[in-house]
Order: C-alpha cells, then sequence, then structure tokens
C-alpha cells in the first residue's frame, strides 16, 4: 500500500498558534517597558522628550512581537517567516498599490467629515511638538508601522480567519481588529475606529486580490504617508 501524505494545510498554523501569540502580547509589553527604562538610564538623551520615549516603546513592541511570530511561523513549522506571510517580491500591482493609498487617505478623510468625527487631535498629534518628533513619527508611521501591521493582520491573521470563515470575513474581522488596534490613540471614538477599520478592509482586499501582504503594505505607507503630509503642510510652519 502506498502510505498517504497528509494535506498540507494554508496556512500552516492555526488558533493555538493565534492564542498564543495573544498570550505573549502583556509579556511583550512588560519587557518593552523594562527596555524603555533601562535605555533611559543608559543613554537618557536619546529618549529625552515624550514622543521619543513613545515611539521606542512601540519599537520594542513591533520588533518583539514580530520575534513572536516568527517563533510561530518559521521555529514551529519550518515555513520561511516572510513567505509564509505573503510578502512576495516582485510585488505584484505595485504602483497602483501605491498610487491607491492617496486616493483611500482623500476618500476616507471626506467620510470623516460626512460622519462627523472628532476634529480634536489624537494622542500622536499632541505628541508631535517639534519638527523633529514630526520627522521621527513619519518614518515610524510610513515606513515600520505599516509592516507589522501587514505582515500582523493580512499576512498571519487573514489567512487564518479566511481558511476558518471566507475570504470577505477574513478581511471585515481583520478590519475591525485593525481599527480597535488604533482605538486607544483616537480617544475611541467610534467614527475615527470606523474610518481605520475601512482602512483595514481595503489593505485587506488588496492582499486578497493579490495574494501579497507586500502589495497591502505599499497601499498602507501611500496611505499614511498622504495622511501625514496633509499635517505637515498645515502645521509645518507651527513647529520649531
Amino acid at each position: 500500500m502506498t502510505p498517504t501524505v497528509p494535506e498540507r494545510r494554508e496556512p500552516a498554523w492555526g488558533y493555538q498558534d493565534l492564542a498564543l501569540f495573544a498570550g505573549a502580547v502583556l509579556p511583550v509589553l512588560g519587557v518593552a517597558t523594562v527596555l524603555v527604562f533601562l535605555t533611559r538610564a543608559i543613554a537618557p538623551e536619546l529618549i529625552a522628550g515624550n514622543a521619543a520615549r513613545q515611539l521606542t516603546f512601540q519599537s520594542f513592541v513591533y520588533v518583539l512581537l514580530m520575534g513572536v511570530l516568527y517563533l510561530l511561523v518559521t521555529g514551529r513549522y519550518g515555513e520561511p517567516f516572510w513567505g509564509a506571510l505573503g510578502w512576495t517580491f516582485p510585488i505584484p500591482r505595485a504602483w497602483q498599490c501605491v498610487l491607491a493609498g492617496p486616493v483611500l487617505a482623500v476618500a476616507v478623510s471626506m467620510m470623516g467629515v460626512l460622519m462627523k468625527a472628532p476634529s480634536e487631535g489624537s494622542a500622536i498629534e499632541e505628541m508631535i511638538t517639534s519638527r523633529a518628533s514630526l520627522t521621527a513619527f513619519i518614518l515610524f508611521g510610513v515606513v515600520f508601522a505599516p509592516i507589522f501591521e501587514e505582515l500582523l493582520f493580512r499576512g498571519f491573521l487573514f489567512p487564518l480567519l479566511a481558511r476558518s470563515l471566507g475570504p470577505w470575513l477574513g478581511i471585515a474581522s481583520t478590519a475591525v481588529l485593525f481599527g480597535l488596534l488604533h482605538g486607544a490613540q483616537n480617544r475611541w471614538a467610534w467614527q475615527q475606529i470606523l474610518l481605520i477599520a475601512m482602512a483595514g478592509a481595503a489593505f485587506g482586499y488588496v492582499r486578497y486580490r493579490t495574494g501579497s501582504t507586500a502589495a497591502g503594505f505599499l497601499m498602507h505607507a501611500a496611505y499614511n504617508a498622504t495622511a501625514f503630509a496633509g499635517y505637515t503642510v498645515s502645521h509645518w510652519g507651527l513647529l520649531s
């Protein structure tokens, strides 16, 4: 008899791995807090301001959580990290994704006006007190944050949820979680959470149509860049 070869599961990970990732969040927050404390003790001039401390903390959290993803995807299943999470190269429809980012940003902004979203500044805007802090937030928000968020939501979560619920519910579910992730920085205003979830649904749709997390990253990065460009134009002269 020919031995039966077990069918390969796509993605390789399951809900147990999702539970392990969720369980790692609180320890990661604790470790990141300790690392920020140590950094301040060793080189206080590097993170003297509130913005620098927050960005340093967030960077530690993202790096550590990417390490958890690596252990789950590559350590447990031997999958190539970037490839398993859909980070394809060359990136399909790259320029279309880049151009779609500003269009989405303008559309979401117009929706915010129609929904009468709160106009007061977000927690991030309150920490931008100089051109240096603005530059740091732009670099973080346009490069680092979209990489991690797309790997997590559209690379790790979407394939798992799509396998169980189908692609459309997978897109919707990850979009809701994506919106909730940004709730605190927007003071839990439901309009802002809904708008961010709508953007997340667009990133998820791009991931589904192209099969590429990297394509979603390009659209996400262009979307954030457009939002920061608008903020920079209106506030640059007010910052020192």
